[in-house]
Protein backbone atom coordinates (compact mmCIF):
# COMPACT_ATOMS: atom_id res chain seq x y z
CA UNK A 1 0.00 0.00 0.00
CA UNK A 2 1.07 3.61 -0.58
CA UNK A 3 -0.25 6.84 -0.28
CA UNK A 4 0.65 10.29 -0.41
CA UNK A 5 -1.60 13.34 -1.36
CA UNK A 6 -0.05 12.68 -5.01
CA UNK A 7 -0.71 8.88 -4.98
CA UNK A 8 -2.92 5.90 -3.95
CA UNK A 9 -2.27 2.47 -4.37
CA UNK A 10 -4.84 0.54 -1.80
CA UNK A 11 -6.19 -2.53 -1.71
CA UNK A 12 -8.94 -3.80 1.00
CA UNK A 13 -11.18 -6.52 1.04
CA UNK A 14 -14.64 -6.08 3.26
CA UNK A 15 -18.23 -7.28 3.43
CA UNK A 16 -20.92 -5.13 1.08
CA UNK A 17 -23.61 -3.26 4.12
CA UNK A 18 -22.59 -0.44 6.01
CA UNK A 19 -24.77 0.56 8.95
CA UNK A 20 -25.52 4.35 8.22
CA UNK A 21 -28.83 5.59 10.84
CA UNK A 22 -30.07 2.25 11.15
CA UNK A 23 -30.70 0.96 7.84
CA UNK A 24 -27.96 -1.09 6.02
CA UNK A 25 -26.93 0.52 2.82
CA UNK A 26 -25.33 -1.22 -0.10
CA UNK A 27 -21.94 0.25 0.36
CA UNK A 28 -18.32 -1.04 1.19
CA UNK A 29 -16.39 0.79 4.15
CA UNK A 30 -13.02 1.65 3.66
CA UNK A 31 -11.02 0.61 6.75
CA UNK A 32 -8.82 2.94 8.51
CA UNK A 33 -10.01 6.06 5.67
CA UNK A 34 -8.82 8.85 8.17
CA UNK A 35 -5.27 7.28 8.35
CA UNK A 36 -5.34 6.97 4.61
CA UNK A 37 -6.96 10.33 3.48
CA UNK A 38 -5.98 12.34 6.45
CA UNK A 39 -9.64 12.90 7.01
CA UNK A 40 -12.88 11.92 6.95
CA UNK A 41 -14.53 14.30 4.08
CA UNK A 42 -15.47 13.02 0.85
CA UNK A 43 -13.09 12.30 -1.58
CA UNK A 44 -12.84 11.31 -5.28
CA UNK A 45 -11.01 8.43 -6.33
CA UNK A 46 -10.78 5.43 -9.05
CA UNK A 47 -12.52 2.13 -7.90
CA UNK A 48 -12.25 -1.37 -9.35
CA UNK A 49 -14.20 -3.85 -7.44
CA UNK A 50 -13.02 -7.47 -7.96
CA UNK A 51 -11.17 -6.81 -10.80
CA UNK A 52 -13.87 -6.52 -12.66
CA UNK A 53 -16.04 -3.11 -12.55
CA UNK A 54 -14.34 -0.39 -12.67
CA UNK A 55 -15.63 2.93 -11.08
CA UNK A 56 -13.79 6.24 -12.63
CA UNK A 57 -13.70 9.18 -10.35
CA UNK A 58 -16.61 7.95 -7.85
CA UNK A 59 -16.79 9.76 -4.39
CA UNK A 60 -16.02 8.08 -1.15
CA UNK A 61 -18.74 9.34 1.16
CA UNK A 62 -18.77 9.72 5.24
CA UNK A 63 -20.47 6.62 7.19
CA UNK A 64 -21.79 9.56 9.83
CA UNK A 65 -19.50 7.21 11.68
CA UNK A 66 -16.17 7.85 11.07
CA UNK A 67 -15.43 6.51 8.50
CA UNK A 68 -16.12 6.45 4.45
CA UNK A 69 -17.87 4.16 2.06
CA UNK A 70 -18.04 3.38 -1.61
CA UNK A 71 -21.54 2.72 -3.01
CA UNK A 72 -22.52 0.06 -5.08
CA UNK A 73 -25.28 0.06 -7.31
CA UNK A 74 -27.80 -2.65 -7.80
CA UNK A 75 -26.12 -2.95 -11.42
CA UNK A 76 -22.79 -3.29 -10.02
CA UNK A 77 -23.85 -5.63 -7.69
CA UNK A 78 -25.59 -7.69 -10.76
CA UNK A 79 -22.43 -7.40 -12.45
CA UNK A 80 -20.24 -9.01 -9.87
CA UNK A 81 -22.57 -11.57 -8.77
CA UNK A 82 -22.84 -10.29 -5.10
CA UNK A 83 -25.36 -8.50 -2.65
CA UNK A 84 -25.58 -7.23 0.87
CA UNK A 85 -22.99 -9.58 3.33
CA UNK A 86 -21.09 -10.46 0.34
CA UNK A 87 -16.71 -9.85 0.29
CA UNK A 88 -15.43 -7.65 -2.09
CA UNK A 89 -11.70 -6.59 -2.94
CA UNK A 90 -11.69 -3.17 -3.48
CA UNK A 91 -8.41 -1.27 -5.13
CA UNK A 92 -8.07 2.49 -5.09
CA UNK A 93 -6.60 4.54 -6.87
CA UNK A 94 -6.36 9.11 -7.22
CA UNK A 95 -8.29 10.05 -10.54
CA UNK A 96 -6.51 10.15 -13.79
Amino acid sequence: MTTTHETLDHTFSAPIGVDVKGEVWPCVEVPDARGLFGSLRAVRVDATVDGVVTLPNIGLMPTGGGSLMLSLSARVRRTLGKDVGDVVTVHLARPA
